[in-house]
């Protein structure tokens, strides 16, 4: 998809591919044939401009043909280069970091306030973490007692312009949270199991929002790729495309 639409992010892709994979694999309430369902458990991507995983992991789980995701990044497709909730599955439009987990609180706090059973779970990248206004709604959550939120980190360790630890230090990360007065759990991001067995559990504590950090390697899977900051913004040219595929398994 990256390759044909030579388009970018497959770095950050890559590094949340498994996470997505134990999410629509066996933790989300979704029923791909009514993707509107009422009491479906709700999914934001926050960091939107990684959505080509998104997109995939929704087309294998059958929210659309597979055939369209080779659509990706082309005139008037809607599969968009940052996710668009004209995707059938896809519940906000998100590609300006530091909007998704603001939005997803007022989601969770309208299901409070409804009484209804569907969660919502957002995903966040570590270089979302230095924007304000995920930091107001990591205070807002536990202030409402918002224990039907659920967030995961990709904490692959590099953003755009460099290491997070060169552009803005988050560590200790789990004990901000902690003093923030949210449920924290650390896991290998690419351990599928482990991810499934945390995310089984939530709420982890009753009036607690819960957040997954997840540690991961950028370019996950493909080792010219993996850890490289370049990998961030860059698309594969043909050579690189045949290796990587070759890597996982999925030849061209």
């Amino acid at each position: 998809m990256v390759a044909s639409a030579k388009a970018s992010h497959i770095g950050g892709a890559l590094s949340m591919a498994d996470l997505l994979a134990a999410l629509y694999g066996g933790i989300l309430h979704v029923k791909p044939e009514d993707p509107r369902w009422p009491l479906r458990d709700r999914f934001i991507l926050s960091k939107g401009h990684c959505c080509t995983a998104l997109y995939a992991a929704l087309a294998l789980r059958g929210f659309f043909s597979i055939d369209e995701l080779k659509t990706y990044g082309q005139e008037g497709s809607r599969l968009m280069a940052h996710v668009s909730h004209a995707v059938p599955g896809v519940d906000f439009s998100t590609g300006s970091l530091g909007h998704g987990l603001p939005h997803g609180c007022g989601r969770a706090l309208a299901a409070k306030r409804k009484a209804e059973p569907w969660r919502t779970f957002v995903m966040i990248s570590d270089g979302e973490l230095d924007e304000g206004s995920t930091w107001e709604a990591i205070l807002f959550a536990p202030q409402h007692g918002l224990d039907n939120l659920i967030v995961t980190v990709d904490y692959n360790k590099i953003q755009s312009l460099g290491n997070v630890e060169d552009v803005l230090e988050l560590g200790p990360l789990s004990d901000k949270l902690r003093a923030f007065r949210w449920s924290v759990r650390e896991v290998d991001g690419h351990d599928h199991h482990a991810i499934h067995r945390a995310l089984v559990e939530v709420p982890w504590e009753r009036g607690k929002p819960s957040c997954l950090i997840a540690h991961t390697i950028k370019g996950k899977g493909v080792d010219f790729m993996e850890d490289k900051l370049l990998w961030h913004y860059k698309s594969p040219d043909a050579g690189q495309l045949e290796q990587a595929l070759n890597q996982i398994g999925c030849p061209g």
